[in-house]
């Protein structure tokens, strides 16, 4: 299932609603449920929470013929972020030819880390799809983008090996992990990545039996519609399972809890001459299977 939370138009505060999209179309689930006379959580972080058994009540809502008003067009909605995760969880330099890249314009180390490189972005980092990113000129004159393939975790996960990882994926969905390069503090991400809305996430989450390898999807971004990264998860330098065992060896991953998995090369500041985001640019994130994740840029001074 393509599983999303969205608002309608025709209200003056909306409240989101937990749907899931099909063909370009979007279901509304409470509507659905209603006239089912069945009882599901109200929205997809409550959702991943509740289990199977909740995940497999929504799908039998989508058998057969839904009614007129429990349906409506993708263009007719506003998607926000899927949901709110209880911590997102960064994975620096898990590409190899981002290494290389970061060695040379990041000064970071140019060996390849021996394990997982982390860091954490707060829930206020995190906006929707269309939703703007924040360009304080204030802060920064280096705002950058990097396109990700996000892992929402599904079941609690604490020392579980990698042939147990697979099994607390609850589904996938996109992270661009924007970062103000010039606020790192010695060599300190939080404050560089975890500004107000440097993690637009979405537009949807999709259920880990649609994806049944998510170490071959496709990644690309662009900004304003010029390929800027193009790779494919293949490349990881430590693939998923790999990240959920070594993250869960002293950290518990609780439902809902999202890993940004890396990116690849094409960051702005690898570029010679570097390039950095300005207001009134466009930020397209596509990763195959998933969808794209698309965010203006605007002056927040």
């Amino acid at each position: 299932m393509r599983l999303l939370t969205f608002t309608t138009t025709g209200s003056a505060e909306p409240a989101p609603r937990l749907g899931a999209e099909s063909d370009g179309s979007v279901h509304d689930l409470a509507v659905l449920a209603d006239q089912a006379g069945v009882r599901i959580p109200p929205d997809l972080l409550s959702l991943v929470q509740a289990g199977p058994a909740a995940l497999a009540a929504v799908r039998g809502l989508l058998d057969g013929a839904p009614p007129r008003h429990a349906v409506h067009r993708l263009e007719d909605v506003r998607l926000c972020a899927p949901h709110r995760p209880g911590k997102i969880i960064g994975v620096g330099l898990n590409y190899v030819e981002h290494v290389a890249e970061s060695s040379r314009s990041l000064d970071t180390d140019k060996e390849l880390p021996p394990r997982p490189v982390l860091f954490s972005k707060p829930a206020t980092a995190v906006t929707g799809p269309g939703a703007p990113i924040l360009h304080n000129a204030d802060l920064t004159a280096q705002l950058d983008w990097e396109c990700e393939l996000a892992v929402v975790i599904g079941r609690t996960a604490f020392r579980v090996t990698e042939e147990e990882a697979y099994g607390h994926i609850f589904g996938y969905s996109i992270v661009n992990d924007i970062s103000a390069r010039d606020q790192r503090r010695s060599g300190q991400w939080f404050f560089s990545k975890g500004q107000d809305s440097y993690a637009p996430f979405g537009p949807v989450v999709v259920t880990a039996d649609e994806i049944l390898d998510p170490m071959a999807l496709d990644l690309e971004l662009r900004v304003n519609g010029v390929t800027k990264q193009k790779s494919n998860t293949r490349h990881m330098l430590f693939p998923i399972a790999r990240l959920i065992a070594d993250i869960s060896s002293g950290v518990t991953l609780e439902p809902g809890d999202v890993i940004a998995t890396g990116s690849p090369s094409g960051v702005g500041a690898g570029m010679v001459p570097p390039e950095f985001l300005v207001p009134g640019d466009t930020v397209e994130a596509t990763v195959e299977r998933v969808g794209t994740l698309t965010n203006p840029v605007v002056d927040a001074r």
